[in-house]
Formats: C-alpha cells, sequence, structure tokens
C-alpha cells in the first residue's frame, strides 16, 4: 500500500468506525457485525502503525464506546471504563504473551500466569458501592462518562444491594445480559401484543437496561456477571482471581468457566473448551478474555489510550448464510461520502434476522480501483446476485461472497452515481481517495442536517432541549440552516406570529427553557467549539490537542488563516504538534480557507464567548514539555518511560526539535544527544529523569 492509498482509506475506515460506535453504544441497533467492525479496526490499526503520521488523534483506534443515550444523569466514572484489544488467531495470543514478557523485560520462560474467561455479550455496567450499600450504577457510555441508570440496575436480582466485608468505597463491574430463554420469552410477550421483537439477547439486555421507567426493566429478566473493577478504597487482592474470588464472596455471580492457565498453551486450550461449550451455556458469548493474573504486574503494564496492555479478547470467528441482494441504495454522511448499502432478502445468521449490509465504497462494488486493478477483498457486486454474508451477533452483516454461477444473464454492473442523490450536486473522488463525496456542502440536506446535529451533540455545544430530532424539525421548517442560525433562534422566533411557543409539541415553558439552554451556551471552552465545527478528521481528542497548542481562538484563528498547505512556518508548526499528520492539517487548513464554510465559522463566533484553553498538569515539573527518550533505559522500559511522562502532563516526541525541551539520553545515544547539544537542548541521563519525576 502506497502513503497516498493509506490516506485515502484511513477517512473511509474512520467514518464507518465512528457511525458504527454510535449505532452499537448509543443506540443499541447494530448495523455492522462485530467481525466487521473488528477487521476494519484493526486494518486502520495497521495502517496507522505502518504510516503514523496517518494517525489521528480522534482515530477510533484511540477511542472507547459511545455517545450518552438522552434522558439518563450523566456520572463521570472515578476510574475509565476501558474497552479491550481483540485478538483472532493462535498466533495473536502468542503475539500477545511476547509482548506482554518484552514490556516487562521477562524471559520466555519466566512464569507469567493469566486468566481466562468467556467474554459475556451483553452491556457494561459499573457498581458504586459505599460503606457497603449499592448507591449508583452507570453504563459506561464513552468511558468516561456512563448513563445513570441506579434505580434500573436495583431490579436485577443477581446484583446485590448490600454486601459484607467490602472496602469504604468499592466499584465493582461487569456485564448485564440476557439468558436465551428469557430473551425467547420476551419476545413472545412482545409478539402477543403486537410490538416489535427484539433482534438478540445483547440488544434487549441493553434496551431492558436503558429503560427510562425502572418497572419495565424489572419486568424483564436481566443477569449479572462481575468481572472487573474501578475505584477502590483498599486493594481487594494481589491477584485477577483473587479479586474474583472476592466478589464470590461479596454475593456476585463470577462466571464458572474463568480458570487460571500458565501460559498460552493453556489460554488456547481453554479456548476450545469454551467454544465446544458456547452453544449449550443458555447465554451469548462472543469470545474469551485473557488477563495478567498478578496486579502488580497489571500496574506496571498500564494502559494505551483505550485499553489496558495485560488483556486480550480473544473473539470467536463469524457465521454466515446465503441470500439475494436485492437493492444497492446510497447513503449520504455527514461529510458528503456516498456510502453503498445493500438491501437483502431478510435471512436468519446466527440466529437473527438481517436484511441490510455495507458495501464500503464503488471499488468495492466493481471489484477493481480507478486505474481497472482488481481490489483485495472487493467483489463485482450486482443487484440479483446471491451473496454470502456473515455477522458475529448483530444486525448488518458484511457481503464475503458472490456466487457467480447463480447471476442472471442479463445482470449488469452496478453504475456508482457521480451526483449526490440528495441535492443533485457534482458527487467527485480526490485523487487516491475511495470514497466519492457531494460538493453540495450546506447546500445538501444529508450534510447540512448532520453538521447540524454533530454541532448539538453531546461532546460539542450540548444544549439541552436541542437534540437530533428538533435539529431535523427546525431546518425542514426552515429555522436553522446553519449553527449561527441557533444563536439567533429566539430573536428570529421568540415572538411575533411564528413563534416557537405555538408549534406543535411546544409551549411557553418548554420554548423558554429551550430559548434559556442556547444562551448558556454562548460562552464555551475552545476546544469544544473546534469539535463542533465538524471539521473533517477533527474529533475530541484532535480538537483538545488544537486548543491546546494556540491556548485562543484568536492565535488559532490567525494561525490557520495564515497558513499554507506544505509550506510556511504556520503549516510547520501545525505538524510540530505531536499527533498531527499531514491528512488531520490539510483538513484544518482547507476549512479556513474555503469561503462559504469560513464566513459560516465567522457567523457563529460572533455569537460566542470563547474561553481558552486551560494547560494540563501545571503543577507537574514536566508538565506542557515535550521530551524525548534516546538510548538504553537500564531501570525502565521505554514503554513505562512513556507512560509516566504523558501521564504527568509532558508530550513524548519520537525525534529531536526546536521544540523539544528535554531530551533523556541513556547509555548508546547517538545522533539524537548530538542534535540536542547542537540546538542547546538539556539533557539528563536516566538517574536524573528520575530524581526529576518520583516526586511528583
Amino acid at each position: 500500500m502506497s502513503h497516498d492509498d493509506a490516506a485515502a482509506e484511513v477517512p473511509r475506515l474512520t467514518a464507518v468506525l465512528v457511525a458504527a460506535n454510535t449505532a452499537y453504544h448509543t443506540l443499541d441497533a447494530p448495523e455492522i457485525s462485530d467481525a466487521e467492525y473488528d477487521a476494519k479496526k484493526r486494518r486502520l490499526a495497521a495502517i496507522e502503525a505502518r504510516f503514523p503520521d496517518l494517525a489521528r488523534p480522534d482515530s477510533p483506534t484511540q477511542k472507547v464506546g459511545g455517545a450518552l443515550a438522552e434522558g439518563f444523569g450523566k456520572v463521570v466514572h472515578e476510574v475509565r471504563m476501558m474497552s479491550l484489544e481483540n485478538g483472532f488467531s493462535e498466533d495473536d495470543i502468542l503475539d500477545f504473551d511476547t509482548r506482554v514478557r518484552s514490556y516487562l523485560g521477562l524471559s520466555a520462560t519466566a512464569p507469567l500466569p493469566f486468566t481466562a474467561e468467556p467474554k459475556i455479550d451483553g452491556l457494561s455496567l459499573s457498581l458504586r458501592y459505599e460503606n457497603g450499600i449499592l448507591v449508583q450504577a452507570a453504563t459506561r457510555g464513552d468511558g468516561e462518562v456512563g448513563e445513570n441508570v441506579t434505580e434500573n440496575a436495583r431490579t436485577i436480582a443477581e446484583i446485590p444491594q448490600r454486601i459484607e466485608g467490602a472496602p469504604a468505597i468499592l466499584e465493582v463491574r461487569g456485564e448485564v445480559y440476557m439468558a436465551h430463554s428469557d430473551f425467547e420469552a420476551l419476545n413472545a410477550r412482545q409478539a402477543e401484543r403486537g410490538e416489535k421483537p427484539f433482534a438478540n439477547p445483547r440488544n434487549a439486555a441493553a434496551g431492558s437496561l436503558r429503560q427510562l421507567d425502572p418497572k419495565v426493566t424489572a419486568r424483564r429478566v436481566l443477569r449479572y456477571f462481575a468481572y472487573a473493577w474501578g475505584a477502590l478504597s483498599e486493594p481487594l487482592a494481589d491477584t485477577q482471581f483473587g479479586v474474583m474470588e472476592r466478589f464470590r464472596a461479596f454475593g456476585f455471580k463470577v462466571n464458572p468457566l474463568t480458570v487460571l492457565c500458565d501460559g498460552p498453551a493453556e489460554m488456547l486450550a481453554q479456548y476450545r473448551r469454551i467454544e465446544e461449550q458456547r452453544a449449550t451455556l443458555g447465554y451469548d458469548i462472543d469470545g474469551v478474555v485473557y488477563k495478567v493474573n498478578d496486579l502488580a504486574l497489571q500496574r506496571r503494564l498500564g494502559f494505551r489510550a483505550t485499553t489496558p496492555r495485560w488483556a486480550l479478547a480473544h473473539k470467536f470467528p463469524a457465521q454466515t448464510a446465503w441470500t439475494r441482494l436485492e437493492k444497492i441504495e446510497i447513503q449520504v454522511g455527514r461529510t458528503g461520502a456516498l456510502s453503498p448499502v445493500a438491501r437483502l432478502t431478510p435471512v436468519t445468521v446466527g440466529g437473527v434476522v438481517v436484511s441490510n449490509a455495507t458495501l464500503h465504497n464503488e471499488d468495492y462494488i466493481a471489484g477493481r480501483d480507478s486505474r481497472g486493478e482488481e481490489i483485495r477483498g472487493g467483489k463485482d457486486v450486482r443487484e440479483g446476485d446471491w451473496v454470502q454474508v456473515y455477522r458475529a451477533g448483530d444486525v448488518i452483516p458484511k457481503v464475503a461472497d458472490v456466487d457467480l454461477s447463480r447471476r442472471d444473464a442479463a445482470s449488469v454492473p452496478f453504475e456508482f452515481p457521480h451526483t449526490c442523490p440528495e441535492c443533485g450536486s457534482d458527487a467527485i473522488r480526490e485523487p487516491g481517495d475511495s470514497v466519492r463525496r457531494c460538493t453540495g456542502g450546506l447546500i445538501c440536506p444529508a450534510q447540512a442536517v448532520e453538521k447540524l446535529k454533530h454541532f448539538v451533540s453531546r461532546a460539542a455545544f450540548d444544549i439541552e432541549g436541542l437534540g437530533a430530532k428538533q435539529i431535523e424539525a427546525f431546518y425542514r421548517d426552515g429555522w436553522i440552516r446553519e449553527p449561527a442560525d441557533i444563536f439567533r433562534l429566539e430573536e428570529r422566533y421568540g415572538s411575533g406570529l411564528r413563534q416557537l411557543k405555538n408549534r406543535d409539541g411546544w409551549g411557553d415553558k418548554s420554548a423558554q427553557n429551550l430559548f434559556r439552554a442556547i444562551e448558556e451556551r454562548r460562552r464555551i471552552p475552545l476546544e469544544r467549539l473546534i469539535f463542533a465545527l465538524g471539521i473533517r478528521h477533527v474529533g475530541e481528542s484532535g480538537a483538545a490537542l488544537l486548543a491546546q497548542h494556540y491556548v485562543s481562538w484568536q492565535a488559532f484563528e490567525a494561525a490557520m488563516t495564515s497558513a499554507r498547505i506544505g509550506e510556511g512556518e504556520g503549516w510547520t508548526d501545525l505538524l510540530s504538534i505531536d499527533g498531527v499528520g499531514e491528512v488531520f492539517a490539510t483538513s484544518v487548513v482547507s476549512t479556513f480557507h474555503q469561503g462559504a464554510e469560513r464566513a459560516s465559522i465567522d457567523r457563529i463566533v460572533a455569537e460566542l464567548t470563547i474561553e481558552d484553553a486551560v494547560p494540563h498538569a501545571t503543577e507537574s515539573p514536566i508538565a506542557g514539555l515535550t521530551v524525548v527518550f534516546t538510548g538504553t533505559l537500564e531501570k525502565m522500559t521505554r514503554h513505562e518511560a512513556k507512560a509516566r511522562a504523558e501521564a504527568l502532563g509532558a508530550k513524548v516526541a519520537g525525534s529531536v526539535s526546536a521544540k523539544t525541551d528535554l531530551l533523556v539520553a541513556g547509555p548508546g545515544a547517538g545522533s539524537k544527544a548530538t542534535k540536542a547539544a547542537d540546538l542547546g537542548i538539556r539533557v539528563i541521563d536516566e538517574d536524573g529523569w528520575l530524581a526529576l519525576v518520583n516526586g511528583a
């Protein structure tokens, strides 16, 4: 793969994964299969590893979970709820063991026990106990903020309301799930009432736990397995397995198939035993989770952006079925991407009826790229074809194969549209891009509405009472066409003949509440505004990076206005930000040099008071410094040193430049030490580094 090909594929993969996260975690309505999601995430991670400059701070490989559902209170997790890295083959498990040993500096023969337990296909739930009493239950949410479902959790019989012998503060984490027998009974009741049945037990469990009325939750039988913990006032044990034993003593259910394994061979043997029992367990699992047993080693290993280094989920393979592809439809996303979707004759795959599949892009459908060369994984897919689809627990599968022997002789290749089906504007492909995009921008209803929804989303302006449905209605009626219109809503529709309070579903009180909520958002932190603008490739993490670097809107705006793509001091300064690559930078600079979009930004900024960014970890002696490590570190691994530096608010770079503040040089330091000396950069050895940070 060339760099240009990679740069074209990253945004496509990112868009699909972001949409999938929202559908799965927020809407409880998965749109792609587990297997497809995992495959796309692995491919994106592989591209980012090969081309680090394309690794965006807001990449789905750096995120966990999704946005919160409306209607629930928010709970900030004292200890972040992480996701798990996935493995799919025996080699992946061997690599996991090797990576852990390498990070810890352990030999291949040193003892390193792991626990192995079934991976429950349900909904993550954190339970907080204070002095033995259940005081709060929260979903994972985006890992940092979850939904408060305390009253619903109290209706689950397998969750103790009071426990004996627990620490003063104890957060137990586990999975809420629904047994197959309870799922079948629930769907039978749904059918009796003429209501839509649930697609699978996972959706049923998630939907039941997230009912606004706890009485509805109480009528549905939910269960709970405990397997992890969050905040603790005192340790529970020295090992993972020991903590599970404490959970049992507290009255929690711990999966009986959880065992201790001495290395990869025993881990894989337990995986096969669990896989053989999968169909008879009475509940859904989608793999086996391995964890380093020694908690002291877990602490040394620490975490990546979204996953612990000491755990791995070994996923089961997908399931398949054949069906007819009835029609190929084109959907337009927020960025203007034209995404093809296969409408299938409904088919049951692994016990779930599926009727839709993603087809990625026009090259995948044609089976060839824009140069006419065959592409890996691409198919000559046509309407009317018999296609093989697979899933691993979700609703929308992936098209895995086409049966050419059953193709109608009159079949013709699918012609991908070159105009937008929403607005009629030209839909073009940039050189090297695999995605065709509408050029209509804000005149395209699909893009404009989605951009407005993004603008008011939780991580952006988060205006209470102005959600996706209200945005759609206001846009449809011409009340809101661009973000600035939101802050003029009261001026335009607070009095006169057309008033908000006179709309269906609104009244004087609800209208005043909305106007007040909008007014409260006129003051906004810089990073939230940057994220809200919906600049392609700029997610929450990327917006935070820009805000931390430029501090004020005035500085950021001036820098982007003066910057030129590929040249000049402004461009060089933007690329100097750790985590900002050329694709990310090009997107940001381009936005500020497009007339219509820039005018829209200027109009919204004129309505706001923008708060400067607050520097991170200001009390640390290395907070805000850019640190480079070189040579051999003898008292810690390079991974541990990097993690420690970042935890104290420093930026860790891979090369020395004029932006470098500190070089930590171990034995064998070469050209980096020479360059640092030439630039007058402070250089210390490993002992000096430890003395500097150990007191922090």
